[in-house]
């Protein structure tokens, strides 16, 4: 077999026929020919680029981190530092903890006239409401910096500056919600960072105390107000969005004060429901927001005393509980009425932990050495280290 397998390629290599005279190439062709086989070589379109082209960075990159070790001195103006450092905010929100407090004194020896601070405060507002993901991330930058720059021109600090800012666009709301579509998106945006400022903005006291800006809370109610008088579908999707954000917060604020501001919003937005020529969609969002709000908007409160479970106050008191069977076959739990009596039968059944040959083997382990020399009296270290772990076990089945 390995014969006819080497000799294989012999069989199968082609056989040349002899050249005619017409075939014959001059030597010293052949031997050219041989040396340098011709290769075509297509054309090749000239390039643009250079190896001293500046380094390429993809759309939206940001190289904050690079710069930030050499220094701020690397930025020409206010405006590109603060915009670069947004960017990797909004690409690495991770590193916000450790690098807003460099950020915040950077700005305090950068950030000294009314011009600049303005300047800071619309970068800062125009991130927030243009990139989605940002107004979060935005608002808490906002009250980071309302407690931790050190300028306060005439014109207003950090916090009084950006509420300004907000209020020119929360004056054109009736307009901006009617508005066309690229409008209403604007508007949009707006309304939820300002939303996530109501939930962040920490204004502190004379007395330490920490509330919210009662301005917003104000601000918030008339813009759902916008939001439901033109009921287009974006509009209410906003308002479901931003209702799903501050709902909780706001009905709590406004039942301390003895308001009744939430009943009137989910009062809205049934009449909404039933009125309205919005989506089907749409409609089972509005829907599903007021079953949000009549489960107290998702929260669990844990009771204030504490009361032991029993059958008649816990309804899963039983569903731990082990199942046993009568003679007959017919299951029962602790729950069942007649539970003791059924329980003692089945005790004193003599069959019940039988001492019978399984396969040749005594259960009841006589004669096996082994077992016979086993006591049933507990060391007194075990037994109690066993009383400890029966009283833990039943206080975590109470908890």
């Amino acid at each position: 077999m390995s014969d006819s397998f080497d000799r294989a390629p012999e069989q199968t290599r082609p056989q040349r026929a002899p050249p005619s005279s017409q075939d014959k190439i001059p030597q010293q062709n052949l031997e050219s020919a041989m040396a340098k086989p011709q290769v075509v070589v297509a054309p090749v379109l000239m390039s643009k680029l250079s190896a001293n082209a500046p380094e390429f960075y993809p759309s939206g990159y940001s190289n904050y981190t690079e710069s930030y070790e050499d220094g701020c001195e690397d930025y020409p103006t206010l405006s590109e530092y603060v915009q670069d450092f947004l960017n990797h905010l909004t690409e690495q929100p991770g590193s916000f903890e450790t690098e807003i407090e460099q950020f915040a004194e950077t700005l305090n020896g950068w950030v000294t006239t009314d011009d600049a601070l303005k300047e800071l405060v619309e970068l800062i507002y125009q991130q927030a409401t243009s990139i989605p993901n940002f107004s979060y991330m935005g608002a808490r930058l906002c009250n980071y910096l309302s407690h931790h720059l050190t300028i306060s021109p005439q014109s207003g600090n950090f916090r009084q500056l950006l509420l300004q800012r907000c209020r020119t666009e929360y004056e054109v709301k009736d307009q901006a919600a009617k508005g066309d579509e690229v409008t209403r998106k604007r508007f949009h945006a707006f309304v939820l960072f300002l939303g996530e400022l109501y939930l962040n903005l920490e204004i502190k006291g004379t007395n330490g105390q920490v509330t919210r800006a009662d301005i917003l809370q104000v601000g918030l109610r008339e813009l759902l107000n916008a939001l439901f008088s033109n009921p287009m579908d974006d509009n209410l999707i906003c308002a479901v969005k931003l209702l799903k954000l501050t709902g909780s917060v706001l009905e709590d604020t406004w039942k301390e004060k003895g308001k009744t501001d939430m009943e009137e919003v989910i009062q809205r937005i049934e009449n909404v429901v039933l009125d309205a020529n919005c989506s089907r969609d749409v409609k089972q969002m509005l829907l599903k927001l007021v079953e949000l709000r009549s489960s107290n908007w998702g929260r669990v409160h844990a009771t204030s005393t504490y009361r032991e479970a029993t059958p008649e106050n816990d309804p899963n008191y039983f569903m731990n509980e082990p199942t046993f069977y009568t003679s007959e076959g017919i299951p029962f739990t602790a729950a069942d009425p007649d539970y003791q009596e059924k329980y003692q039968e089945l005790l004193e059944r003599e069959e019940f932990f039988p001492d019978y040959e399984e396969n040749g083997t005594d259960l009841s382990g006589a004669g096996d050495p082994y077992l016979d020399d086993i006591d049933d009296e507990m060391d007194p270290e075990i037994e109690e280290a066993y009383e400890k772990f029966c009283l833990e076990s039943e206080r975590k089945r109470k908890q």
